[in-house]
């Protein structure tokens, strides 16, 4: 419960900055697209202030193998549909 009151002030919030940037509901794409990349953006502040505030280094290696996966993700291919269609039988066959 205590993620759904959470998730309706953060929406109210959203709601009174969009009004006061004059900003119609629903958003233009790109603003939204903007707000979506900020969200992914402001997830990866948590572990790096983490990181930081250990004392551990932050590097190009480390801020590649846990953030840029996130925020950039592996893209869909036509091999990961193939494969998933290999585990079902085709009309003619009987599984």
């Amino acid at each position: 419960m205590k993620m759904y009151l959470l998730s309706l002030g953060v929406g109210l919030l959203v709601g009174v900055i969009y009004g006061l940037l004059n900003v119609r509901s629903p958003a233009p794409p790109v603003i939204a697209l903007l707000g979506l990349l900020g969200i992914l953006v402001g997830e990866q502040a948590v572990p790096l202030v983490k990181r930081l505030v250990s004392g551990a280094p932050v590097n190009i290696s480390w801020f590649n193998s846990r953030c840029v996966p996130h925020v950039f993700g592996a893209l869909p291919t036509g091999t990961d549909h193939d494969v998933a269609r290999r585990g079902r039988p085709s009309k003619g066959e009987v599984g």
